[in-house]
């Protein structure tokens, strides 16, 4: 019997040696932390955590698989990747479906975005490139990576989707500045972004003739959401309401009224920060919060220790890519930022962002077993 046990154990830790346990402990929380306020979120509908619970287990089983690829086999494959990544990009322009654009492939069985997959494709495409240049990169090599970043940039915006888009550039764009880029560039891009934030602010709509007339409503709404309170500043008012509802302890798991009584639009999805927030107070939101601020953390803990330019590049970007996404989506429901439908990672229902989220972290993991 006790050999029996031993051997397994001894199963068990080869079939887990690549797994970073405490990376993997706090992304369990946070899907712990999910699927609970998913319930009570959802009206207590079982089938809709049952769902999310099996896209996490296939998005646990793609970190598993990534977990013991090697990060050399994987830089050997990488163009080839993102080349394939970027195909369904240009299909779900013709054959998408979408509320504002065509962001959804119809697969039958389950809704496939494209989109998220280039949240993992395009830092390994700049990590492969400039592992193999001189760094810090001059200009001719950020020229490149600017045309790299770009190109599945511009066909998201196409669909359109601002908000991914943004968060897909921003992915490419960290595995740039860990490379060792100049403060030159990192000045011109952050007056770039004041410029374009002052513009949301002061400019007249009429400057964003280019925009659909509901990407011109969310400035406007983000500019004073009580303009239209029953309107398109709906959202963000009920959001607020939610979050200030809570206080420090919340309202109690089940009791938030904010999206139990259908107050609170998209409360499964964008807005389901809000909805914990409002049940378990700010000691809910800073728990959560501190979970995140760990799994980045160890991302780039991971990525320092790591042996090759490729290596730290892909794991820092992964790292620094997963706290945009949490700073864009609270930003988001507080009125900070506009509304732009970016999901709060682990959290939000969705299979897509769920699974690729979880395979970019068996990279990192991959990179750790092997630093």
């Amino acid at each position: 019997m006790k050999a029996f046990a031993r051997w397994l154990l001894d199963l068990f830790l080869r079939f887990t040696r690549t797994l970073d346990w405490p990376l993997l402990l706090a992304l369990l929380a946070l899907m712990g932390v999910g699927l609970a306020v998913l319930y009570s979120a959802g009206n207590e509908n079982p089938r809709l955590v049952m769902a999310q619970g099996a896209r996490y287990l296939v998005g646990l089983g793609a970190l598993w698989v990534l977990s013991q690829v090697s990060p050399t086999q994987l830089r050997s494959v990488t163009p080839l990747i993102f080349a394939v990544s970027l195909l369904p990009l240009v299909a779900v322009l013709f054959i998408g479906q979408g509320k504002h654009g065509n962001h959804w492939i119809n697969l039958g069985v389950f809704y496939f975005q494209p989109s998220e997959v280039l949240k993992l494709s395009l830092p390994m495409m700049m990590a492969w490139y400039l592992h193999q240049e001189r760094l810090p990169p001059r200009i001719g090599t950020v020229l490149i990576a600017g045309a790299i970043v770009a190109i599945p940039t511009l066909l998201i915006l196409l669909q359109p989707d601002f908000g991914t888009a943004m968060l897909v550039a921003a992915s490419g764009t960290f595995a740039l500045y860990l490379a060792g880029l100049g403060w030159r560039w990192l000045a011109a891009a952050g007056a770039g972004a004041l410029a374009v934030l002052s513009l949301a602010f002061f400019a007249p709509i009429e400057w964003f003739w280019m925009l659909r007339p509901y990407q011109q409503n969310r400035i406007l709404t983000f500019r004073n959401p009580e303009n239209d309170p029953l309107g398109d500043g709906w959202n963000i008012i009920q959001s607020k309401i939610a979050i200030g509802s809570g206080s420090w302890t919340g309202q109690g798991w089940g009791e938030g009224t904010q999206s139990h009584l259908d107050y609170l639009p998209e409360h499964t999805t964008d807005f389901i920060f809000a909805v914990l927030a409002e049940e378990f107070g700010w000691l809910g939101v800073a728990l959560v919060l501190a979970l995140y601020l760990f799994v980045v953390g160890r991302c780039l803990w991971i990525a320092s220790e790591a042996r090759d330019t490729y290596s730290r590049l892909l794991a820092g970007a992964l790292g620094l890519a997963f706290s945009v996404y949490v700073i864009v989506n609270g930003s988001m429901i507080s009125g900070l930022l506009p509304v732009v439908g970016v999901p709060m990672p682990l959290l939000s229902y969705g299979g897509t962002a769920a699974v690729s989220l979880l395979a970019g972290l068996g990279v990192v993991m991959a990179v750790r077993e092997r630093r």
